[in-house]
């Protein structure tokens, strides 16, 4: 008899999950619907909406790319060296000095040094040469309907929409990452709408063709995430070995100042004594303890804001300190 019940209470419950087991996810032509419902329902212009969502297609290719990012793979004695080789150094100094006047005449509007305007133009797209050649509105409702980060990317399918319906750039020539960042400074759509620039003064803020709306545009964000052209984004360090590890870590509470991580034993990598500034820095080790150590201020947490990714900004930063140092 206790057999029997069991054998019952287990046939109901089975029962009562095949409706869940036997749901699938549904097709990326249905989640385009979706979109599609949603931007009538926001007020997007009926016309842009039809050929920004016709023919469609799940791009697998983005998705695999999401979940496969170098920083995921590579230390940053291996990831450094490839993200700025020595051929890369050479152009970014070359365009430097082309671009100067714009460079020169944008970093004082918006208190950033070119240099690193030139550094983010060269790690973002390697100057202007790879932008993607994905459809943004395609590589985006792919992303969004893959679902690790859905919320974030339905958004910028329709902070897509807004450029598109302002009139900044044609549906087919509107090509970007697989992530949808577009032009030659990897804006999302979002970032486009709140930093894009005009940089020559046309009227017009084009980061796909215009330099120097690239360049004021880039200036721009970092600008309103707090950038401070007084100082550089910090110095690659030896910490000693008994170093607290908990002492590492961008949150504001592990902010120190030079002198007090001076007193910790930190030193510069020639072993010298740390400079005698008042400014806070942070201590990261993005491959723990064994790896790199750098001290990083201010600007460096605003490279962060750019792009979560310590990897990146220290591209960037590396980039930026052989412009100017060789």
């Amino acid at each position: 008899m206790r057999k029997g019940l069991i054998s019952i209470l287990i046939g109901a419950a089975l029962s009562l999950s095949a409706p869940a087991l036997a749901e699938e996810k549904q097709s990326f032509d249905s989640y385009v619907e979706g979109l599609k419902k949603e931007s009538v329902e926001k007020g997007y212009d009926a016309a842009l909406i039809e050929k920004a969502f016709s023919n469609l297609t799940y791009r697998e290719r983005a998705v695999k790319a999401d979940r496969n990012q170098p920083e995921k793979r590579l230390t940053l004695d291996e990831y450094i060296p490839r993200a700025v080789p020595d051929w890369k150094v050479s152009q970014a100094r070359k365009l430097y000095d082309e671009h100067y006047d714009d460079l020169k005449r944008i970093g004082e509007i918006y208190g950033v040094q070119p240099r690193f305007l030139v550094a983010l133009w060269g790690v973002e797209s390697n100057f202007g040469k790879f932008t993607g050649n994905f459809n943004v509105i395609e590589a985006l409702s792919t992303m969004a309907y893959d679902g690790r980060r859905e919320a974030f990317f339905r958004g910028e399918v329709f902070s897509a929409l807004t450029i598109l319906q302002e009139g900044h750039i044609e549906i087919d020539k509107m090509k970007g990452s697989w992530a949808g960042a577009m032009g030659q400074c990897q804006f999302m759509p979002s970032s486009f709408i709140s930093f894009a620039a005009d940089g020559n003064n046309d009227g017009k803020k084009d980061i796909w063709n215009s330099k120097p709306d690239v360049f004021a545009s880039s200036a721009n964000y970092l600008k309103n995430a707090g950038w401070d052209d007084e100082y550089t984004w910090g110095r690659q360090v030896i910490t000693p070995k008994n170093l607290d590890r908990d002492l590492s870590g961008l949150s504001q509470d592990k902010a120190k100042t030079l002198a007090e991580w001076q007193a910790l034993g930190v030193r510069r990598m020639n072993n010298a004594s740390l400079p005698d500034v008042e400014i806070k820095a942070w201590l990261i080790q993005p491959d723990d303890e064994y790896g790199r150590s750098y001290l990083v201020y201010g600007n460096y947490q605003s490279l962060m804001k750019w792009n979560r990714s310590h990897y990146f900004a220290l591209a960037v930063s590396h980039l930026a300190d052989r412009i100017k140092f060789g």
